[in-house]
């Protein structure tokens, strides 16, 4: 895509924190077309960058923003549920099934990994041994298995970074409680022009469009907790590219100091890196996708 079609590129971490964690936890690396800088936001709780891209969609409709977190679940979930598509499915977490799923005393046990209650710990019978693939959307099959991807490059990538359930809402990389957290923002973007894919057409040359993101494919194998990793890291990604080269004192430093801030910036480098891929999403005619969704994979053909 040629610098008149996409404004800007904003690479989200997210979070699920229900408290004053969301201003510490949530980022956006952002790049500017105008400028041909990139800048890291943070400070910001859930509510408050949404209302922030909505700004941003209004000053600059030609833009992509991606989240960190599992726009929908299992279509067999859904099915049960008697929802027929993922923005269905958010309104209904955001009337507020999400919060009951994340409260403690919730007696579905298939929400697992809350402290403190019978949900604790590891994940449930339902999700185990050879039932273990019904816990993960297609999408996160598609990651998992290396014989269903096209690309060897986006194999190497993959190998050994696993997605995780978003069934799962507490321990080590859970991903659903910022996901049920997250959805209703959705809703809110959608019902401001945004366009969330692969449920709505993009049109990026008109309007702001939303993807799902998986962050490790952006990051790749580093240990992002390490301070001396994250240097290390973008060290060595400032000598190899001239777009990492560009930033500035300021962002290099947020990014080694958050893990947080860590993720956003490499999010947006990657999708500004691949911001001409965009242009070629298409709406899902696919029924299971049209339930389940499916995640933003740079360089990989959709």
């Amino acid at each position: 895509m040629v610098e008149r079609g996409l404004q800007r590129v904003v690479g989200v971490d997210w979070s699920g924190d229900k408290g004053s964690g969301q201003r510490r936890k949530i980022w956006a690396g952002v790049w500017t077309a105008s400028t041909g800088r990139v800048t890291l936001e943070g400070g910001r709780t859930r509510e408050e960058l949404i209302a922030w891209l909505i700004e941003m969609g209004e000053e600059t409709p030609r833009m992509v923003v991606g989240f960190d977190f599992t726009f929908s679940y299992p279509a067999w979930f859904l099915k049960e549920l008697g929802i027929g598509s993922a923005p269905e499915f958010w309104r209904l977490v955001a009337d507020g099934q999400g919060e009951k799923w994340l409260h403690r005393d919730c007696e579905d046990v298939r929400f697992w990994g809350v402290p403190g209650s019978q949900r604790h710990g590891k994940k449930p019978a339902e999700f185990s041994g050879e039932h273990a693939h019904r816990m993960l959307r297609r999408a996160e099959t598609v990651l998992k298995v290396r014989a269903e991807m096209t690309d060897p490059l986006q194999v190497a990538k993959i190998a050994g970074i696993a997605p995780k359930s978003v069934f799962q809402i507490g321990g080590a990389g859970a991903v659903g409680t910022a996901s049920l957290r997250g959805m209703p923002g959705l809703l809110v973007l959608r019902a401001a022009g945004f366009r969330i894919w692969p449920y709505d057409e993009p049109d990026v040359k008109r309007a702001p469009t939303v993807v799902e993101i998986y962050t490790r494919l952006m990051t790749g194998a580093v240990n992002k907790s390490s301070e001396v990793a994250r240097t290390d890291y973008l060290a060595k990604k400032r000598k190899e590219s001239a777009m990492y080269a560009g930033l500035s004192r300021l962002v290099m430093a947020k990014a080694r100091a958050s893990e947080d801030a860590f993720d956003a910036l490499v999010t947006a480098m990657v999708m500004t890196e691949h911001r001409a891929e965009f242009a070629a999403l298409k709406k899902t005619e696919d029924e299971v996708f049209r339930m389940e969704g499916q995640t933003w994979v740079p360089g990989l053909v959709v």
